[in-house]
């Protein structure tokens, strides 16, 4: 058999680079979430491009399956420590937040109680100033509030009610100046060309293509392929009636205009189309279009600092189906669930969100060294809402959801894990040389690469197969 990972990325000089006049398109009119005009300018694709390995010797460091976020050093220990901060305001913080939490939900709770306390912590912390610890205790205060309040889900800091342009600027901003969306796009991509490299016909079914960025990498490198060119179609899954529904369809319609007509403009054969969930975003299998001949890839990114919320019941109805269509290969990026603390209910999931999003916030915080007001935009548009929406479905769920991963419930409904190759993981590595030195990715399993800032880990990007046949070819790749 040939051998996999004929395709690269190629992250030689710059991230970005700048793209041919006769390719470039009037990116201004894309719309929402990313800042398409950019793209006309000094930012493009081509330094998103995957190349052929043989023609690329940029990657020099040997893969290692076997290394650890274990392995950092010893300073790095300690992974419940908030932002690194052990000042006493930054423990204050910590103990009061705790307090309201149990106050909340505990055996003795007192919203009385929980009330006080979020008043003090309101007296002491701001979301625009101070410490990391400071502005992530004023978001968890926020939320607990909501909770509270009873106003749950419909936090005031939802990313909806923000104005366009600040959600344009901020992605643009976590884009540049962190890996976490290129993360799970490059490695999904990475897969999916290795799994179709000899095939004509690439059907790709994405659960929520958003803007669409994830694609035009991929096109890109399939053209570099050449001279023949295979054809691409994507489906893009979108939500069922409801305001909430014509709003993604109407958005899905764009992205995929855009996408054809960059498609276009550097030769990518390509068709796209809509696949609606039903009105409990609810996945059927039987209103997917199939074509025989097609290799069928499914992809399904999750909490993607930017991503909006998918229900639970609605992502386990997608990937169900998917398993009924038995795809080529399957890609899934999620949020990486770290140990329940303290007594495991809604007390111990909040503790852990809270080192969860320390983290992050430490590591935008290296990312955005002098840009303050740039962080504080991030932080207001997207992480605040992710984490008011995760406290209001563990308080919902009493601590009880969230424990297991998706990547955990694909291994015990039918799918097979299909391994990373080395180039992947030499890739993300890559990626990661990129920004602050703090980041760190390992393999996990032999069909996972997490992303981890220090000894946390964040995201996890793992690939899976619906047939254990597939499986067991990939490994005598």
């Amino acid at each position: 058999m040939e051998e996999r990972g004929e395709f690269e990325l190629d992250f030689s000089g710059s991230s970005t680079t700048t793209m041919d006049d006769d390719v470039a398109l009037a990116w201004d009119d894309w719309s929402p979430v990313v800042n398409w005009e950019a793209f006309s300018g000094d930012v493009d694709f081509s330094g998103l491009m995957m190349i052929d390995e043989k023609e690329n010797d940029v990657i020099q460091e040997p893969c290692n399956s076997n290394s650890t976020i274990g392995e950092e050093e010893e300073e790095e220990k300690g992974s419940h420590e908030i932002d690194g901060e052990d000042d006493s305001k930054g423990l204050r913080l910590v103990h009061l937040l705790m307090a309201a939490a149990e106050a909340l939900t505990g055996a003795n709770k007192s919203r009385e109680l929980a009330r006080v306390i979020l008043v003090r912590l309101k007296e002491l912390v701001s979301a625009t100033n101070g410490s990391n610890m400071e502005r992530l205790a004023a978001y968890f205060s926020d939320a607990l509030q909501g909770l509270l309040d009873g106003a749950g889900m419909h936090n005031k800091h939802s990313n909806e009610t923000h104005h366009q342009n600040d959600v344009l600027a901020a992605f643009q901003m976590l884009q540049d100046m962190s890996p976490y969306v290129k993360f799970g796009h490059f490695t999904a991509n990475q897969a999916i060309l290795e799994a179709v490299a000899h095939d004509r016909r690439i059907h790709v079914v994405d659960y929520d293509i958003m803007e669409g960025i994830q694609w035009a990498s991929l096109m890109q490198a399939l053209v570099s392929k050449g001279p023949t060119v295979p054809h691409l179609r994507i489906t893009a899954v979108t939500r069922g009636i409801g305001s909430q529904g014509r709003k993604s369809i109407g958005t899905v319609q764009e992205t995929g205009r855009r996408l054809t007509a960059f498609a276009a403009s550097i030769g990518q054969p390509f068709s796209f189309h809509q696949c609606r969930l039903d009105s409990d975003e609810n996945f059927r299998p039987s209103a997917l279009k199939l074509v025989k001949g097609e290799a069928l890839v499914v992809n399904c990114m999750l909490h993607l600092p930017h991503s909006s919320y998918r229900a639970t019941d609605s992502v386990a109805s997608f990937l169900s189906g998917a398993r009924v269509l038995n795809p080529r290969l399957v890609t899934l990026v999620e949020e990486e669930v770290g140990p329940t603390l303290g007594d495991g209910g809604f007390v111990g999931r909040f503790m852990d969100s809270l080192y969860h999003y320390s983290a992050v916030y430490d590591s935008l915080e290296a990312g955005f060294p002098m840009q303050g007001r740039a962080r504080a935009l991030v932080e207001r548009v997207f992480l605040g809402p992710r984490i008011a929406g995760s406290l209001a479905r563990c308080y919902r769920a009493r601590g009880e959801e969230g424990g297991l991963s998706w990547g955990e419930w694909m291994g015990g409904a039918g799918f097979w894990p299909e391994r990373i190759s080395c180039f992947n993981h030499c890739q993300a590595k890559l990626l990661l040389g990129l920004f602050n030195d703090g980041y760190r990715v390992e393999e996990a399993g032999h069909n996972k690469l997490v992303l981890g800032w220090k000894s946390r880990r964040l995201l996890s990007a793992s690939v899976w197969a619906a047939s254990s046949s597939s499986s067991q070819d990939a490994l005598l790749y």
